[in-house]
């Protein structure tokens, strides 16, 4: 599944598991206000999500430079949505490229709106009130913990 975070520096899309989004869901009950936050938060419930996006947006840094994003457009065009890479949201062509779906989907989290935008999700409800698994590194699941949304968040649709 794709998942498009915005947060005031900008726009992060990176694909993940679809189990990965109740802990991304659950992470927005803590109101985060940046990306480092939110998967800080995360990872509290899905270990490797945080550490998979940083790596992955340290090798977009590395490959692309203001004004030159030839190496995530060829990228993007030569893969399909599932295995794109994580990727900063920069142009017309990463911003379509955020807003396709991969396997089960795309969901938007807007941190400074406090909206999750289900752009298309076959995967499961995303529900204000809601439980989620929190995994152990090697994936084993460690235990089951309720979240509940802050009124201030919206969910589309």
């Amino acid at each position: 599944m794709r998942f498009t975070v915005v947060d005031s520096d900008g726009a992060v899309s990176f694909v993940a598991p679809c189990d990965a989004l109740p802990a991304l869901v659950a992470a927005c009950s803590r109101n985060p206000r940046t990306l480092r936050q939110f998967l800080t938060f995360a990872g509290e419930y899905y270990p490797w999500l945080r550490d998979y996006v940083e790596a992955g947006l340290a090798v977009f840094d590395e490959h692309n430079t203001p004004g030159n994003y030839r190496q995530i457009h060829e990228a993007l065009a030569r893969t399909s949505p599932r295995e794109q890479p994580v990727f900063r949201v920069v142009d017309e062509v990463t911003r379509e490229a955020s807003l396709r779906p991969a396997r089960a989907g795309v969901v938007l989290f807007n941190l400074n709106a406090r909206r999750i935008v289900q752009i298309q999700n076959t995967y499961a409800e995303i529900r204000r009130v809601g439980r989620v698994r929190v995994r152990a590194e090697d994936g084993s699941v460690r235990r089951v913990l309720r979240y509940q949304l802050p009124v201030e968040w919206t969910l589309v649709p």
